[in-house]
């Protein structure tokens, strides 16, 4: 037995309040309902709200005694892959199955990029508001030393939303779960808007336990959609947003889409031109 002493926030099953590791932070009530056997996860289990201060009072240093494991664990990790286009729900499903590992008596830490700063830097949200406290980082490389050795060695399970924005995700999540022995469940787009390869997403499926490809609705026909198509007129990768910027669509009208978006590409590209040589 040993005392940790840190303000790092983990999520363990033990008390129902957002305070730091030594207090943990809360309990979910029930199992039931969690997952279903339906094609689409989400769409039979919404997730428990639940309601997180994070005012600076909860991260006061604070001890408790736990058990000490090594670094090294014994036991067998796990890589789990959830991916899908922008509103299949991939951020819900990752939250359903930390909820799940939470009320299993494991202990969890979420980790998202520090460049998706849509719902705050503290949290992961999903588009319904439902929101869990996170580490944002530029990479996950820094994650052990953020969150201390300690307070690492006491994790079972590492969520990863938004995947797609860190560049070390092969090698992280291949150091995590084959050498010390923890589950990771990685959340993020697959495809970027023009449908390659996004980050180092796909570069993990052959890590991993599990893939879990989720689906959208078309936006404009109601069919399963499985692609994002950009609405503006940037063209760089990485560009975030939300429904203002993308919108998830079927095949058919991913291809109609895109010749109405170059379209429009066209048409306020050579607009510039004429204004520009008016002056």
């Amino acid at each position: 037995m040993k005392s940790l002493i840190t303000p790092t926030v983990l999520f363990s099953p033990m008390s129902i309040k957002a305070t730091p590791l030594a207090s943990n932070l809360f309990s979910l009530a029930s199992k039931s309902n969690l997952f279903s056997k339906t094609q689409n996860p989400i769409s039979s289990s919404p997730l428990k709200r639940i309601m997180i201060s994070l005012k600076p009072s909860n991260f006061l240093i604070q001890t408790r005694c736990v058990h000490s494991k090594s670094s090294l664990s014994t036991s067998s990790g796990e890589i789990h892959v959830i991916v899908g286009p922008m509103s299949a729900g991939k951020t819900t499903t990752l939250l359903h199955r930390v909820q799940a590992e939470i009320i299993n008596g494991r202990n969890v830490a979420i980790i998202k990029s520090n460049k998706d700063n849509r719902y705050g830097l503290d949290s992961v949200a999903t588009h319904d508001g439902v929101k869990l406290p996170c580490c944002a980082l530029p990479n996950l490389s820094s994650f052990r030393q953020k969150f201390g050795q300690d307070a690492y060695d006491q994790l079972d399970v590492i969520g990863i939303d938004e995947a797609q924005f860190f560049e070390d995700l092969y090698d992280f999540c291949r150091e995590v779960a084959d050498h010390d022995g923890k589950t990771v469940i990685v959340a993020g787009l697959d495809g970027d808007y023009p449908r390659r390869s996004f980050g180092s997403v796909l570069d993990i499926i052959p890590l991993a336990d599990s893939v879990t490809k989720l689906s959208a609705w078309c936006e404009i026909c109601g069919k399963r959609a499985f692609f994002t198509l950009r609405k503006t007129e940037e063209t760089q990768t990485e560009l975030i947003g939300g429904a203002d910027v993308y919108m998830p669509v079927c095949r058919q009208h991913y291809d109609s889409g895109q010749v109405a978006v170059e379209a429009a590409r066209m048409v306020l590209g050579s607009q510039k031109v004429q204004c520009s040589s008016c002056m």
